[in-house]
Order: structure tokens, then sequence, then C-alpha cells
């Protein structure tokens, strides 16, 4: 821990750690000195949301304003957004144990004739799909999570020098209270397992940052990120950390009856006082502030949020995206890495530029 807080201190405040300059306190051996969770990057939300089709986002609107202000936004394929600098994504997945439960969504047969077209087919196929909400907010650049992974595992092994990135998933389950609307299915054990399987069928075991591989020979993964226990900079280099952003209800299915998170490929979002406490998403970086710092203390990997359901792009309101950058929290997500121009011209970018920069509060 001491040894990583001197190299954390010999690294400038403005230096790109995925591209160091090579001038004093940005050189190569001082950033790769760092541990992964003394960095600061920025990513997205709902990284893999398309934009819903016009006529039926008038729908949407018809019946709740608010709702469809809210779900008004979209995202470039993923490749694009890792281009751009994104070093985190979000991805929302479904459980489609019949096969087939997506390929009819509501939104899409109340449109009629006048729907835009969109292919099902990934739908009809076996495994995870990739969906926001299933009955009205359908329309993704992947709609399979083993495809979204293939993407994200190409651009990887083109850009082997990139600082690790995370991939947050959230489990959606159910659906709205209305006649014909869609109900994704629980995640029981074994869709559990399909969500690992899935995983592990991308990205070989070499590239994965695991909860086995951080915990080490420490009791819980809780005492190992307290002890300072994440790879270096050097050693997450071209490497990929899966975190379930869920409830607690879902977190204990995943966990099923493992004393922390064993064998398993995901870490999950859990409170510091957790054995399995090394990833948490507090997304209120203004009222949440004092507890992100106390997890970065912990020695958490913090996922925080710039701007949620378009409200900063609509008024250019950047005090969220600062509040979020000054935590300190290692991930700041945005739907904003480049504005919108029917809104104005809100953007969330990394102070300082560059695509991630030494954390302004330290583990």
């Amino acid at each position: 821990m001491l040894a990583a807080l001197i190299a954390a201190a010999a690294v400038s405040a403005a230096c790109d750690l995925e591209k160091p300059s090579g001038q004093p306190g940005c050189t190569r051996a001082a950033v790769d000195a760092l541990p992964m969770n003394a960095m600061q990057a920025i990513g997205t939300h709902n990284s893999y949301k398309m934009a819903i089709a016009p006529n039926e986002l008038a729908m949407i609107r018809a019946i709740n304003p608010k709702e469809a202000d809210a779900i008004d936004y979209s995202h470039p394929p993923l490749t694009q957004q890792l281009d751009a600098g994104a070093r985190q994504l979000e991805i929302d997945i479904v459980y489609d144990p019949d096969t087939g439960l997506y390929a009819a969504p509501l939104g899409f047969k109340m449109a009629g004739a006048k729907a835009e077209p969109y292919d099902f087919t990934p739908y009809r196929q076996r495994g995870l799909k990739v969906i926001h909400e299933p009955s009205v907010d359908y329309r993704v650049t992947c709609p399979l999570f083993v495809q979204c992974l293939k993407e994200v595992r190409a651009w990887s092994l083109r850009h082997r020098d990139h600082v690790p990135l995370i991939i947050l998933l959230n489990l959606k389950e159910g659906g709205p209270s209305m006649p014909g609307a869609i109900k994704a299915p629980l995640f029981d054990a074994k869709a559990m397992d399909l969500v690992d399987a899935e995983i592990r069928s991308v990205f070989p075991e070499i590239d994965l940052i695991t909860p086995d591989k951080v915990q080490g020979k420490h009791a819980t993964l809780r005492e190992a990120a307290a002890a300072g226990a994440w790879p270096s900079l050097k050693a997450a280099r071209g490497k990929v950390m899966i975190a379930l952003d869920c409830p607690p209800d879902q977190v204990a299915r995943y966990r099923g009856d493992r004393k922390v998170l064993e064998g398993r490929a995901a870490f999950v979002n859990v409170d510091e006082t957790s054995p399995a406490a090394g990833y948490i998403t507090l997304n209120e970086p203004k009222e949440q502030a004092a507890r992100i710092a106390a997890a970065i203390k912990a020695g958490l990997i913090v996922r925080t949020r710039a701007d949620a359901d378009t409200r900063e792009a609509r008024t250019n309101d950047t005090s969220r995206q600062a509040a979020a950058f000054a935590s300190g929290a290692q991930y700041v997500s945005t739907d904003y890495m480049t504005p919108d121009v029917r809104f104005g011209p809100y953007v969330a970018k990394l102070p300082g530029g560059g695509i991630a920069r030494p954390s302004p509060v330290r583990p």
C-alpha cells in the first residue's frame, strides 16, 4: 500500500495514464506502478442504446411525458465509444430461456404500418439478450450479450495498452403492467451461471480481472481491497473487469452459497461492509459525496454519474459532473461524451483531457 501511495504521488495530476507523455511526472514507469483503483476515467450509461423510433416515442410521450424525456437519448456503437475514450460501458441484459420472448415488442406492434424497420432476428437466437425495456425501448446496437462482448474484445485486442475497462451489467426483470407488455423472467441460478458462461466464452481468463484474482490469499474481497490488492496499471492494461450493478436480491442469487465470489467472473455492487465488497455504484455524486470518499478510502472501485435522464443536457447544468469528477470515483458515467444538438452544448469530458487521469482522491 505504501509503495502504491508513493507511486501515485510521483505522477502528475495532468498525466494521461493511457498515453503517458514521458515528461517528468508522466513517465510510463511511474504510471504503470499505480494501482488500477488510483485512476479516473469516463464511461457511458446504457452504452448499447439506440434512439427510440420517433413515432413510438410520441406514443410514450402522450402517456408519460417525463418518462419520454428521460429515455430520449442514444449512443453510437460500442467501438466508437471506446475509440472516443470511454473506459466504462454499461449493458442491460435479459434472460430468454425459451428463446424468442423479445422478438415482438409492444411498441413495435402498436406502431403498426408506421413502425420503423428493425431486425428482430437476433432475438430468435439462443442466449442472453440486450435490451433497455423489452416493450417500448428495445432498439440496441448489439442485441446479443455475446455480440456486445465480442465487439469489446475485438477493440481490446487492437489496443492492448488501454487502461482497464469495466463493463457494468444490469439484469433486467419484470416489465410494465399493461396489456401486451413483455415480462422479463427472473435471473435464477441457471441464468446467473449463464451470465458467467457467456462472459468466459468471449474473454479468456488471462484478460479478465476477477474477484478471485484480486482477493488472492486474503480472507475476503473486502480485506483485499482495503489492503491495496488491486493490480497495477501495468498488470491491468488490456484487461476487462465485469461488475453486476444489481440490487441486493440479485446479488444474493449470483453469489449463491459462496462465502465471497469464489469462481465468479463478475464483481457485485455491495456496500462496504460485505465480504464481497470490491465494487460499488454510488450514482449521486453530490448527495453521496461522503460515502464515495469512504468507499474509495476502503479501497473499493466506485462508479458514479455525471448526468441522468437528460436533465443536465437540457439545461446545460455541469454541477453534477463537476461533483462526480471531484469525488474521486474511478469511473464517471455520462450519456453525453458528445453534445446532443437538440438540447444544447452540454458534454462531459475528463478534466484536463486525455483518456484516464490520476484520481483526485487517492485510496
